[in-house]
């Protein structure tokens, strides 16, 4: 259906676009194949008003999507539609050095996914449009290039849930879990932190905020029908709640012992690492609110000495996980 739609549309804009002077709603349904073909064998009366309903929804669709179409009687005294092709012409585009080095460098970003070809294909259009070529995006910094990193299948759907502002069901298992469980999720936003994507948005079954991180969800990212039922905010505080969760705002320490060649990412938040011998460190690192998630990420390699809470917290995590 939907390709049926934007078939119609395109051929009724080029229609429009084309002609030399304003054409009748009659004139259109008989030059279009698609209304020729949706309104056939349908009764007189019922097919008029059909097809005045799809024209008038199909007219405003264009005025949406920015095609400028002027309403004027023709010769015949008939109400007629046309677009102008000089109303409907992009202004030059005029692009200082550092503006062109800005949407190049902002182009060649994404290199994974179906982003990559989408930025390739944008970049090749600005050019065509006046983009110097010989615009260095890197400027004096020509060896880095940067990326952002796009491992996860879920990064795609939801991506495009939050621009169109779709409800979205997916499994995903939380670190204390054995098995995936389903959300009914309000998609907001996604953001990259330390190298890994997370997805905040509502958790319809919780009545609550909450923030994903894609390398768990498991399956496909399916879309639902409907309208989000919670307003989105103004601002969604993906890296914050991450942040938190990692112990970066915490006033506490934990103690933990380490083994010598594992848990980099845990070495780079220790405030005091001691080297204990036998394969074995002691560290002191942050601790807040959800270190114990993390913890067990790290499975034997890791084993909490203090406090005696987050012991028991990660001791209760990894007894769901060997239940199942």
């Amino acid at each position: 259906m939907a390709i049926a739609k934007a078939e119609r549309l395109m051929n009724l804009a080029l229609c429009l676009l084309g002609t030399r002077r304003p054409l009748s709603k009659r004139e259109l349904r008989d030059s279009i194949e698609a209304y020729v073909e949706a309104f056939r064998g349908i009764g007189a009366a019922g097919s008029d008003d059909s097809f005045n309903r799809m024209f008038e929804r199909d007219k405003d669709d264009l005025r949406e999507l920015g095609l400028v179409i002027e309403t004027v009687e023709n010769l015949d005294g008939e109400v007629g539609y046309l677009a102008r092709r000089d109303s409907n012409r992009l202004p030059p585009i005029t692009l200082d050095a550092e503006e062109a080095a800005a949407l190049g460098l902002a182009a060649k970003v994404w290199q994974q996914a179906r982003l990559a070809g989408a930025a390739s294909g944008a970049l090749q259009k600005l050019r065509a449009a006046g983009l110097p070529e010989d615009v260095d995006p890197y400027g004096a910094h020509g060896a880095l290039e940067p990326r952002i990193p796009v491992h996860e299948a879920a990064f795609e759907p939801l991506m495009l849930a939050c621009r169109d502002r779709r409800p979205v069901v997916f499994d995903y298992r939380k670190a204390n879990a054995a098995q995936p469980g389903q959300r009914h999720v309000e998609p907001w936003a996604l953001e990259c932190w330390r190298g890994h994507w997370y997805l905040a948005g509502w958790d319809r079954d919780r009545g609550a905020e909450r923030v994903f991180r894609l390398s768990r969800i498991t399956g496909k990212v399916r879309s639902r029908s409907g309208r989000f039922t919670v307003p989105v905010p103004d601002v969604v505080t993906v890296r914050e709640t991450v942040a938190s969760w990692a112990g970066e705002s915490a006033d506490r320490s934990a103690r933990i012992r380490l083994r010598s060649d594992a848990g980099y990412p845990l070495r780079a938040k220790a405030t005091v690492v001691r080297e204990l011998g036998d394969g074995w460190d002691e560290l002191e690192i942050p601790y807040g609110h959800g270190l114990d998630a993390w913890l067990v990420e790290f499975g034997p390699d890791v084993v909490v000495l203090e406090p005696a809470e987050l012991r028991a917290d990660v001791v209760d995590r990894l007894r769901a996980v060997a239940k199942g």
